[in-house]
């Protein structure tokens, strides 16, 4: 039974900071989504095929905080997009694992995409395969591999999702 509690609450914590990271991304700036990181961090967004076949090629691929927060920046003040914003609508996490203080889980979502001057569009959907690093009130991701549903890829794929 202590298990089960112990795995509700990871569940629990786990949904807060997943909700905390969307927000910072649909309602943000996403200046602060490096923050949801360790510092050694991956992250990567990647195809369902080739996820399913251990491709290590990925649409954006990230292996540190730095790279997180330079990714953001340009985004901010060099890159030339449309201007949208995401509406993420998320899944219950999974715990597939726990080992010591750390965690794996998968987390489905979905994600809309609003442009300013056009429709709302579903944009992506897919998954979230994480690894966690707990701390006694709080989670930060170590890994966050996006797994997309879809290999077809809008060329409006600048924020992380």
């Amino acid at each position: 039974m202590r298990d089960l509690i112990r795995r509700q609450q990871l569940m629990m914590l786990i949904s807060m900071v997943q909700a905390r990271y969307v927000r910072e991304i649909d309602d943000g700036d996403s200046t602060a989504w490096p923050d949801f990181f360790v510092d050694d961090c991956f992250y990567k967004i990647t195809t369902a095929d080739n996820y399913a076949h251990n491709l290590e090629a990925g649409l954006m691929w990230m292996d540190s905080k730095n790279m997180l927060r330079d990714r953001i920046l340009s985004l901010l003040e060099a890159n030339v997009y449309e201007r949208h914003s995401y509406r993420h609508l998320l899944g219950h996490p999974y715990i597939s694992d726990i080992d010591g203080n750390e965690l794996d889980s998968e987390t489905p979502f979905m994600v809309a995409r609003i442009t300013r001057e056009g429709p709302t569009d579903l944009f992506a959907t897919g998954r979230y395969v994480d690894r966690y690093r707990m701390t006694d009130d709080d989670a930060k991701l170590v890994r966050r591999i996006v797994v997309l549903d879809s290999g077809y890829i809008d060329t409006l794929l600048g924020f992380p999702l």
